[in-house]
């Protein structure tokens, strides 16, 4: 027997109940994520010496320099300054090292790299914690991607050091002798994997020189070199600012150059080397292209724009800051992005929930931002996204992005290195592809379409080292990485990685 409540129940229209955005949710600050601040704090001294000979020994000018946490601007550690005596300390190290090390079996090497690896995996916490405080980016980044591949790129190449007759069948690998390597800010410990691993791998020694901003992992790879008992000379690193990578780049001792940096800085690296018998290698700066078909899944390809450009603050060379959207989807992609991004938090890279940290340093905080002015002065429309207030103390850049952006604009011709993306729409592939050559970098791109066909034909026309194909900023040691035109020459990583290091 039913009641009068129940018949009105059933006679009332059904009405759904309120659905809730998410991600408009988070983004209105409706949810509110607990701090999930890393615990662990790994011991950093005073002061750090330059690693010569396999020990720790003090600049011979007495020279330092500081270290700073971008996301409190406090200092962290002093670090030694290298000046050219130093430097030429580190390279006849390397050198009286080479005859014993390259005269050892491959399968030897071999053993010191696996022990590197291993040690990096073991001590995985403490690295990933100290590259968040030195360089500012998210933890879960330096520790689900940066020290995980840093000893990818150890155990591969490991696997490479009593194979290279195979790698390169009809000749004998020989080593090139001495490696001058000088490594970026933005991946410091990764990049310094990326040059040491193969160098040694191949029978190399090596003289590495950090950035002076992010010196700290790789003061503690040196450390981990001589706790895993590499011999003496093998690998060394010298700390300090251009006058040392000069230094480097100068010596006679030096048979090979391995840079990762700046156009500008390479092109003086060019010059300088180029009347010399030195081997060079180069990876530089780049402005790459994603390019959105209208075929494509939207979402996905949203998703990986964010990953491409956002959640590394844009501290990327291979960066995909030039969006190209077809014109029949733009205005579908444009609230896609906007509402994607309205959820990235931006906060103390300390904290797991933080997608989005600080920048590396205030210098490049103010390239970011005079960036920023020139993108409104020139008339493209800015989209500031990101939840919550930015910290009051630190390096922080709010992520955003620019529409109404045209080719002549310098946020899209010029390498910008911060979370910036720049959004311009085409019709054709034919003008795709048109407008994403259309620079004096070839770095990488990225293609987002469901048809295959369309992927391989696009991505063969592409002026790119690496093109990615529905996805972005996928690494791999088995990879080779490198660019064309401005953006550099030669390769890292796979069997094209390995002969850049063998005469």
């Amino acid at each position: 027997m039913s009641t009068a409540a129940d018949r009105a129940r059933s006679e009332s229209p059904t009405q759904a109940p309120p659905r809730l955005d998410l991600r408009a949710a988070a983004g209105s600050g409706i949810f509110e994520y607990a701090p999930a601040p890393e615990s662990v704090r790994p011991a950093i001294a005073d002061r750090y010496g330059l690693f010569i000979n396999g020990r720790f020994t003090d600049p011979t000018s007495s020279k330092r320099f500081t270290t700073i946490n971008p996301a409190t601007e406090q200092t962290l550690a002093e670090i030694a300054e290298a000046n050219e005596q130093d430097v030429d300390a580190a390279v006849k190290a390397a050198r009286a090292a080479l005859p014993a090390w390259s005269a050892l079996p491959g399968k030897e090497r071999a053993k010191y790299l696996y022990r590197i690896a291993r040690r990096l995996q073991e001590r995985a916490r403490e690295l990933a914690v100290l590259e968040t405080m030195d360089g500012g980016k998210p933890i879960k980044e330096s520790r689900d991607v940066d020290i995980p591949l840093a000893a990818a790129h150890f155990f591969h190449h490991a696997g490479w050091a009593d194979k290279l007759q195979y790698a390169f069948p009809g000749r004998e690998p020989k080593p090139v002798g001495v490696c001058g390597q000088i490594i970026p800010w933005n991946f410091p410990l990764l990049m310094a994997a990326w040059k040491i691993a193969p160098a040694i791998a191949c029978g190399n020694t090596v003289v590495l020189k950090p950035a002076e901003t992010t010196p700290l992992t790789a003061l503690r790879l040196a450390e981990i070199c001589a706790e895993i008992g590499l011999p003496p000379g093998v690998v060394n690193i010298v700390t300090g600012a251009g006058a040392t990578g000069a230094a480097i780049v100068n010596h006679p001792g030096i048979d090979k150059i391995a840079f990762t940096g700046s156009t500008e800085v390479g092109k003086l690296i060019a010059r300088a080397v180029a009347p010399t018998r030195k081997r060079l290698t180069l990876e530089l700066g780049g402005k790459s292209a994603n390019i959105i078909f209208e075929d494509a899944s939207i979402d996905q390809a949203v998703e990986g724009i964010v990953e491409g450009i956002y959640f590394n603050q844009g501290h990327v060379c291979c960066a995909g800051s030039r969006l190209f959207v077809q014109e029949s989807i733009l205005d579908t992609v444009i609230a896609k992005l906007r509402d994607r991004m309205r959820t990235l938090r931006v906060g103390d890279p300390l904290d797991k929930n933080t997608d989005v940290g600080a920048i590396n340093s205030k210098a490049q905080l103010a390239t970011i931002e005079k960036y920023l002015e020139s993108g409104a002065e020139e008339g493209a429309e800015r989209h500031d996204c990101g939840s919550g207030e930015l910290p009051a103390k630190g390096y922080f850049c709010r992520p955003c992005f620019f529409t109404g952006v045209q080719p002549s604009h310098a946020i899209a011709r010029e390498e910008i290195f911060g979370p910036v993306l720049a959004v311009m729409s085409f019709r054709t592939p034919e003008e795709a592809i048109s407008r994403a050559n259309n620079t004096p970098f070839g770095l990488a791109a990225g293609v987002w379409t469901d048809k295959g066909s369309k992927i391989f034909d696009t991505a063969r026309r592409l002026d790119a080292g690496v093109v990615w194909l529905n996805t972005y900023n996928k690494f791999d040691p088995t990879s080779p990485f490198g660019g064309f035109k401005e953006s550099g020459f030669g390769r890292e990583g796979g069997r094209h990685g390995l002969s850049a290091y063998l005469a």
